[in-house]
This record gives C-alpha cells, structure tokens and sequence, in this order.
C-alpha cells in the first residue's frame, strides 16, 4: 500500500499549512500559515519529499480539493510543499471536531465541564463518537498511501488520537509519532469518559512507536491513565517522551521591528497615555485561557491598591475562538461585559482602564509585546502557553510574567515568574502587584531568563528532536 510518491516524513494534523476562500469571481485564493509544523518542516529540506496530511475545513478548503481531484493541491499555492487535503463529509467532520474534539476531549484535557449537569454520554455522543472514528481513519488511509517503506509519520494532537492504531494496522511497517498539545488529564478526570472510550483512545495513541507530551507533567498523567485503565506496563512498547515547543527569537525580533509593528505601537501608546505601565495579554477567547478572572483580578488590584488607579492600563487582547459553540459565544460575550464595567466603575476622562481589542491583529500583538511592563498569562489549564514564552523574547524595557502553575510553560519558567493560582482573584490581583512594583533592574534580568528558557527549543528545533526520536 505504499505511495508511488514514497514520502518519507508525513505530517498529520487537522489544519494545515495552507486555506481557501473562493471569491466572487469564482477563483480560489489560497492564504498559508505558520506555526510550529510549518518551520519544522521546510527545515528538513526538500529532498525528504515530506507531504502534510490535513482536512478541509470550509467552503474554499473544499472546493480546492474538489479542483484538485481529491490529489496534491498546487505547489503555487502550499510554498511548494506537498499537502494532501481530504474533503471529509462535512456532517463527519463536524461531529469529529465539534461533537468530539473540541466538546469532548478539549473539555477533559482541560478540565473545564461543570460536572452537576455535564458532560452526557447519550446515543448523541456515540454517534458523534463514529464520526471521530471515521475521520481518524481517513486519516490513517491517507497516510498509508502517501507513506514510502518505513517512513516517519509525525500525527499532531487530540483530534486525531485513534489515527496511530488505524495506521499501524494498514501499515506496520511504518515508524508513527503521535503529539499532543493538550494537556493530559489526570486519571480521575479521564475517567469521566466511558470506560471503552477511554481505553479506545489511549491505545489509539499507543499504536505510535512513540508517543509525546510538551512537559512531563502531561506524559506521566498519560501513563497513570494507560497503567489504571489497561493494567500496568505498557505491553505495546511505545516510548513517552517531552518536547516543550519554545518560542522562535529570531522570527519574533525581526517581525517585531516592521513599519506596521511600530504603526500599531504609536496608536497603542495614545490609548494608554502618557507615562502609564501596561498589563497586556494575547489570547483566544478560549474556555481555559481564563480571560474573565483575570479582568476580575485586574479590577480587585484597582480596589486594593487605587494608587494604581489612572497610572496603569490593562491591554487586554481576546480574539474570538470556535464562534460557532454557544459557549464560546457566551464566554467572549463574558469578556466584553466585564471589560466594559471596570471601565465604567473606574475609567475616568484621561483614561480607559481596560483597552479590549478583539479583532485578530498579530503585529498589533507584537506591538503590545514590546510596550508591556506586566503580561498577565492565567490559564486554568494549558499544555504550554508560547505567549508567555513570546512576550520576554519580544519586550523593549523588560517585562515581569504573572503565570498561571497550570500552564505547562510553568515547567520552564516558573522560577523567574511571578507565580499564581488561577482560580485564585485576590492572589493574582497581589502578583500584578508586585509586578507592578518590581524594580526595573530586577525587571530585566527576569526577562532575560525568561527568554532563554522560552526559546530553548524552538519550532525547527522541536521537530526535529521529534523526528531523530523515531529513528
């Protein structure tokens, strides 16, 4: 079943590296990304013949592959990278990655369901549960085509969880990496998953030859859930391992020093006002990046500590997420509300206490990067968390981090971070306190910790440390 092409490093993820839109003329503009897996992978060179497996995700990701006859899309189009895009049912898709991924395994990876009324495991769940099983396996029968003997293939994160298992079956031969991004709940919480479901999907992962977490917080929870749920040992022989994916300095700096990043600069400083400190952080408006406690926290140092009223600005950036779940909805609404009350509870005419942005605008990000004094980064859960690697690696004067012990970064960078409890409001609104306050001097040398820990292993560097580890 091998591929006449004989790729020998395949990449699977649910995006990819390039998308669609279909314009009023009918014609396809393709837009590509960035990220990790795309650094990682034009750093092995063309002559590996790696192709990237991903699906369609909407309309024009569609229509491409349709143009495409459901083979390569155009080389013009991916950067000359081969990526194979499968247009899966919609219905499918949207049961594997709404159903699934992102109600289901998102939610207990980051144990986020409030458990007197959910989660439900009904006749709903199991159909969706099909979906995500027939989406994993277009995965895999992809992969087995397009995979030359003996290949590496590196399968990314929770939405494809049962693909390892699938592809081993069709090819045996192959050499299969799985990596998640999450966290991995601790065994308890796993539990809350029907128990065949739970089995399903850790020996899914463990039909990889290996299989690979960001911190060993997450790889060790992984094999409490295999040794209490499968019995102990780990009878597949698939080795754990840690890659915790750091920021990448050299793209950042250069980025960061653009016309638009000092445009977006000078139109943030006239928001905050003269002589201010900033507060800043950069997040989705995503269920565990804990966006609302930090408001809270934020206007409870504006209670304890009015010295800091009209003196310090909280630039809060929360892009949309996953719009189409009522409860991301709501949560972003959340955010907003909040937002708009400390301003009216202590905003006066020279100042806005909170600046909320939350239209997606990267050098803007980079922008507030480089003006923070404080980046707040409080996650309930988070299986890393790059904003608080990018931040000190970006930062003009030096930047205090105010981090949740939840996030995974906390592995790397808890000891030059001003450490909270999320779900902790008066103990966050005394760390943006004292960060507030640190010295200057004091300031700077953290930053520079914190950015050599951050980069440490950065996004080329964290994929092929992935690579070599398969063999």
């Amino acid at each position: 079943m091998a591929s006449t092409h004989g790729a020998e490093v395949l990449v699977a993820s649910n995006r990819g590296p390039v998308s669609y839109e279909v314009r009023e003329d009918g014609s396809l503009h393709a837009k590509r990304g960035g990220g990790g897996l795309v650094s990682g992978l034009s750093a092995i060179g063309p002559e590996a013949g790696a192709v990237w497996v991903c699906a369609a995700l909407g309309a024009g990701d569609r229509e491409a592959v349709r143009r495409a006859g459901g083979g390569p899309l155009p080389d013009e189009d991916t950067g000359g990278q081969r990526v194979r895009m499968l247009g899966i049912d919609p219905e499918v898709f949207a049961g594997a990655y709404n159903g699934i991924a992102n109600s289901v395994l998102w939610f207990v990876h980051h144990m986020l369901y409030q458990t007197p009324l959910e989660p439900v495991f009904d006749a709903e769940f199991r159909r969706q549960w099909e979906a995500y099983r027939a989406y994993n396996h277009a995965f895999a029968e992809a992969l087995a085509e397009e995979a030359a003997e003996g290949a590496a293939v590196l399968i990314q994160d929770y939405h494809l969880a049962l693909a390892p298992r699938m592809l081993r079956q069709l090819r045996p031969d192959l050499r299969i990496g799985h990596f998640s991004h999450t966290p991995w709940a601790p065994l308890d919480y796993f539990r809350l998953l029907p128990d065949d479901i739970a089995a399903e999907l850790l020996t899914g992962i463990l039909g990889a030859d290996r299989a690979a977490f960001l911190t060993r917080r997450w790889a060790d929870a992984f094999t409490d859930c295999c040794h209490a749920i499968l019995g102990p040992g780990i009878p597949s022989g698939t080795r754990i391992g840690v890659h915790g994916l750091g920021a990448d300095a050299d793209f950042l700096r250069e980025r960061a020093r653009r016309p638009d990043v000092s445009e977006r600069m000078a139109t943030l400083r006239e928001e905050i006002g003269e002589g201010r400190r900033t507060i800043v952080r950069v997040d989705r408006t995503e269920l565990s990046k804990n966006i609302v406690r930090g408001l809270l926290a934020y206007r409870r140092l504006l209670t304890d500590h009015p010295e800091w009223r009209e003196r310090v600005v909280h630039l809060a950036f929360a892009y949309p997420s996953r719009q189409d779940l009522a409860v991301y909805r709501d949560y972003t609404a959340e955010v907003r509300r909040v937002a708009q009350e400390i301003n009216g509870e202590f905003g006066t005419p020279g100042w806005t206490p909170v600046v909320l942005h939350v239209k997606d605008d990267f050098a803007r990000s980079l922008a507030a990067y480089r003006l923070a004094d404080v980046a707040l980064v409080n996650p309930i859960r988070d299986g890393m968390n790059l904003v608080a690697k990018e931040v000190p690696v970006v930062t003009d004067g030096g930047c205090a981090l105010v981090l949740s012990r939840e996030a995974g970064a906390y592995e790397e960078l808890g000891e030059d971070a001003v450490v909270v409890n999320p779900y902790d409001i008066g103990g966050t609104a005394r760390a943006l306190h004292e960060a507030l306050g640190m010295p200057a001097d004091e300031r700077a040398e953290r930053s520079k910790r914190l950015a050599a820990a951050g980069t440490a292993l950065p996004p080329a560097r964290w994929f092929l440390d992935q690579l070599d580890a398969l063999g």
